[in-house]
């Protein structure tokens, strides 16, 4: 008899106080392999964790990491494929294996971005019913449409591609963050696709400060422009920025990142550039 497989797929979590919602969501996981790493909790969270979930494998940081957080997580893994959840989302029952499959069937892909199902209704995520209608070319073998973003909760990485684009950064720290990281698998020749019968669920914390999330994120666009698009194209970000509802507190939340942004900038290649500069036409 020939040894059962083992998982291709591991789950990532990065966390943050938020026990009320991993207490919920962590079972749900199961049966594949859950790494979950603390941004420096201070309600107890990794213990209650480990006390709670000994299969779950907890990684304490000593600082708020952000959304680098996971890249630390990912760096653990031994699965060929990761799939990355929140505190308060989860994977669809045969979502993980189906995502695999893709992957293994699929070598030029780097990260399936699942469709995203918010709240106990199941109500579709406004950015899935954006990529479902990409403009993007749809090109013949690969399983859904190509897009230039994801839903954090809602993608399922191969893990040396993720690797080979540096993964998350400390630029833009957290909301948002998947742009930056989208562009760079491009970058590298990476496809991602949209496929939608790859499903998670997300029902979103009570623990949110949303206000401030729209701030970040507005941030966020302004610096993940600096570091990868022409100047010409960083300027309309600021302007369309700007004229958002939190786009003038977010450019100037952006302001002292900036510098930062500036050393890790790294303009697109003509094609990823070109694909981006379609889907704002498309966007607009």
């Amino acid at each position: 008899m020939s040894p059962e497989p083992g998982p291709r797929v591991t789950v990532v979590v990065a966390t943050r106080n938020r026990w009320d919602d991993l207490r919920r969501s962590l079972p749900r996981h199961h049966p594949a392999p859950v790494v979950l790493v603390d941004n420096a909790s201070d309600d107890a969270t990794p213990q209650r964790v480990a006390e709670a979930f000994p299969d779950v494998r907890v990684i304490r940081l000593a600082r708020n990491a952000g959304a680098v957080a996971r890249n630390v997580g990912v760096a653990e893994v031994e699965t060929p494929y990761v799939a990355f959840a929140d505190d308060d989302s989860w994977w669809e029952p045969g979502a993980l294996d189906r995502a695999a499959d893709l992957l293994d069937a699929n070598p030029q892909v780097g990260l399936i971005a699942a469709r995203v199902l918010v709240g106990e209704p199941g109500v579709l995520e406004p950015v899935c019913a954006a990529m479902s209608e990409s403009a993007l070319e749809t090109r013949p073998g690969e399983p859904g449409r190509r897009v230039l973003g994801f839903i954090a909760c809602g993608a399922v990485v191969r893990r040396s591609a993720y690797l080979q684009a540096g993964g998350f950064d400390p630029v833009v720290f957290f909301a948002g963050e998947e742009e930056r990281l989208a562009l760079d698998l491009a970058a590298h020749g990476w496809a991602l696709c949209y496929v939608p019968e790859v499903v998670a669920r997300h029902v979103p914390s009570t623990a949110r400060d949303v206000r401030a999330r729209h701030v970040r994120v507005a941030r966020n666009i302004m610096l993940t422009a600096v570091m990868r698009r022409p100047v010409r194209e960083v300027l309309r970000t600021a302007r369309r920025t700007a004229r958002g509802r939190h786009g003038v507190r977010g450019l100037l939340a952006a302001v002292p990142r900036v510098p930062a942004a500036l050393r890790a900038r790294r303009p697109l290649p003509p094609d990823v550039e070109a694909a981006r500069r379609l889907l704002d036409a498309a966007a607009s």
